[in-house]
């Protein structure tokens, strides 16, 4: 592909073979590095992420090879659409090809069934994505949790379990601290299975980390030594660059928004008390999108799916996300981040606390435009959804980046144009963590 590409440029099909050869190279080692590079967070934002920061690589190196050596020079225009080539080519593998034609993952269980809960379901349920449970091995003391799992024998018997099995995962319950079970694993170790917890499992494979089955010990991860940083000097000057080209590009819809605002009678803007960054409060604004009397009683009010008290262009704003356009002047005074979860009303901050496990753990980033939660879940609708968006909160919480953030942002652009939204059209009684400042006005 890289030679017929080159002959366009006036070379000698030698001069193009050659130079096709030096930038195979580069690319394969560039894609591999960037493979390498990638972990668990790019795995679960996506192929299309994953395979885009491996091209990012490769460009850059081509670009670098190209002005170092010149028998290997590319045109900028060649490569481009070489990239979009690549880039078209590993999206649909990584998309179609290891989702729906490669062997499923095979997974065995080592533990307590009621450790791991919210697997069992959600494999059941369909929610692999590409993984297969093979069956569970408990302790010999633990009694059968769950009569629906598949017992395959005690701890004891483990190392046969495996060479019958033959695992391509073995995934260990977040309660697991038995040392004879971690030896035996050791010893059937030439099967050439892989060893995993099971929180770093969900993020690996869902991207959230399930707060029914979290320990305390899983926020070490996220103050480790070891730990990725991601400086608060690189991130702002993402809010501000970002922040700034998204108000110029909407600039122009604020006096249509307005018009549409006073259309029925209250305030414009709307401003609320919310809960930023290690729980300080700070004032949020937003186009106001309900009745001047949504809370008449003077108590802050959980909003419905289609809740009455929405206006008409209020609907439309909030399912593209337009009301929450005057929360740029938050990201710019530094109260707000473009990514993040979304900022809680102190109101709700005792029910939610007890209600939902870790739930204040979310406030150790700064609050977002928009998040990881609301790009993968859109709105909660029950006690169980506000926990799943909790779990995606989390994850961005241990896995927050550069790429990460651009990948969210990236994301969220696509929700709003294609309407994607969860079955759930609006927030319910028991809470809506991502989009708090829509639950009422």
């Amino acid at each position: 592909m890289a030679a017929v590409v080159f002959v366009s440029t006036g070379t000698t099909w030698r001069e193009a073979a050659l130079a096709a050869l030096i930038q195979a190279t580069v690319w394969a080692a560039a894609m591999s590095i960037g493979h390498g590079l990638g972990g668990p967070s790019l795995t679960a934002l996506g192929p299309r992420v994953a395979v885009g920061r491996c091209v990012l690589i490769a460009v850059a190196a081509s670009a670098v090879v190209s002005s170092w050596v010149p028998a290997a020079h590319v045109p900028a225009r060649q490569t481009l659409g070489l990239a979009a080539v690549v880039f078209g080519l590993g999206a649909l593998w990584e998309t179609y090809v290891l989702r729906h034609v490669a062997p499923a993952v095979r997974l065995l269980l080592v533990g307590k069934t009621d450790d791991a809960g919210t697997l069992l379901q959600d494999l059941r349920r369909g929610r692999g994505w590409g993984y297969e449970l093979i069956g569970v091995v408990q302790d010999d003391h633990d009694p059968q949790d769950d009569p629906n799992a598949l017992i395959l024998g005690r701890s004891e018997e483990l190392d046969s379990i495996i060479n019958r099995f033959r695992p391509d995962l073995v995934v260990l319950t977040a309660s697991r601290k038995s040392s004879p079970t971690l030896s035996r694993i050791l010893d059937a170790a030439q099967a050439g299975f892989r060893v995993v917890r099971l929180a770093e499992f969900y993020e690996y494979a869902f991207g959230r980390v399930p707060i029914e089955d979290l320990r305390y010990e899983w926020f070490m991860s996220v103050l480790h030594l070891y730990q990725r940083r991601y400086s608060r000097g690189l991130k702002r000057a993402l809010d501000l660059v970002g922040a700034a080209v998204l108000l110029g590009l909407t600039l122009p819809l604020f006096p249509l928004l307005a018009a549409f605002v006073h259309q029925t009678e209250g305030p414009l803007i709307l401003r609320q008390r919310r809960l930023g960054e290690h729980g300080k409060l700070f004032t949020i604004y937003k186009f106001r999108t309900m009745r001047a009397d949504a809370e008449s009683s003077g108590e802050a009010v959980w909003a419905t799916a289609h809740d009455p008290r929405l206006t008409r262009a209020g609907a439309i704003m909030r399912r593209l996300r337009l009301d929450e356009l005057p929360q740029l002047w938050n990201v710019f005074r530094g109260e707000m981040s473009l990514v993040g979860p979304r900022p809680e009303r102190p109101e709700f901050l005792a029910e939610l606390s007890e209600r939902v496990p870790y739930w204040t753990r979310r406030h150790l980033v700064k609050p977002g435009l928009t998040g990881w939660a609301q790009v993968r879940q859109g709105y909660a609708a029950s006690a169980e959804e506000t926990a799943t968006k909790l779990s995606y909160d989390l994850w961005y919480l241990r896995h927050r980046s550069l790429t990460v953030d651009l990948a969210i942002l990236l994301r969220t652009v696509l929700v709003v144009f294609q309407g994607e939204r969860s079955p759930a059209t609006g927030a319910a009684a028991t809470g809506e963590p991502a989009r708090i400042a829509d639950s009422y006005d």
